[in-house]
């Protein structure tokens, strides 16, 4: 049973209002197609460093030309079925696309894929469990976080999630994440800054699961 009207729309809401972008999808592939779309529509990440305006060695030259990655989209939790139709879509447009050795990239991905468990009406904000270290480095390092939810998985308030949680928190390792809006600071001279300790864009597409 999903969420009542009322519950969905406050989810749309709350999560747009700390600036995610929401979407509704009738499927995985289009949620795919989505992400890849968005992925070839974006400028490449880059690897940012100073000092290339010094005189350095030919190992230091050479690091400072490699301005720019191919594109890459993360998804480590993807299942076998979806990850194959995310590597068909995204080697059309020549973007590539990653599993696992985040640590690898540490540099950024472009986008980081992922299917939250579960969704907060009453704060707009995603439940993931992200015990993997491969996914909390997915969702962190990426530029863009494009996140799917079936509707069924959304609950007016957290306290609705109470036994799952407590489900979550019963296996070892566990970390669960809360996801709400783009990352965002404001420690800097008071000054809201988004994307200083993950992305700068949260996309929460909704899916109809009948």
């Amino acid at each position: 049973m999903g969420p009542t009207p009322e519950v969905l729309e406050k989810f749309r809401k709350k999560a747009e209002i700390v600036s995610a972008i929401v979407s509704e999808v009738d499927s995985m592939a289009q949620a795919i197609a989505y992400t890849v779309d968005l992925c070839a529509q974006k400028e490449a990440c880059q690897l940012l460093m100073s000092g290339c305006e010094e005189t350095l060695s030919d190992k230091g030259k050479d690091l400072c030309e490699l301005k720019e990655w191919g594109k890459i989209i993360a998804a480590p939790a993807l299942n076998d079925t979806d990850m194959a139709e995310l590597v068909k879509q995204a080697a059309s447009r020549d973007i590539s696309v990653i599993k696992d050795g985040m640590r690898s990239h540490l540099a950024g991905v472009d986008i980081g894929f992922t299917v939250a468990d579960y969704g907060i009406g009453e704060t707009g904000s995603l439940v993931i469990d992200s015990s993997s270290e491969e996914l909390r480095l997915a969702t962190m390092v990426s530029e863009i976080h494009v996140a799917v939810i079936p509707k069924s998985r959304i609950r007016a308030t957290a306290e609705d999630l109470y036994d799952e949680i407590k489900g979550f928190q019963s296996r070892k390792p566990n970390y669960l994440a809360f996801v709400t809006g783009a990352s965002r600071t404001a420690d800097i001279e008071r000054v809201l800054a988004l994307g200083v300790h993950g992305p700068l864009e949260l996309h929460i597409l909704i899916l109809e699961d009948k």
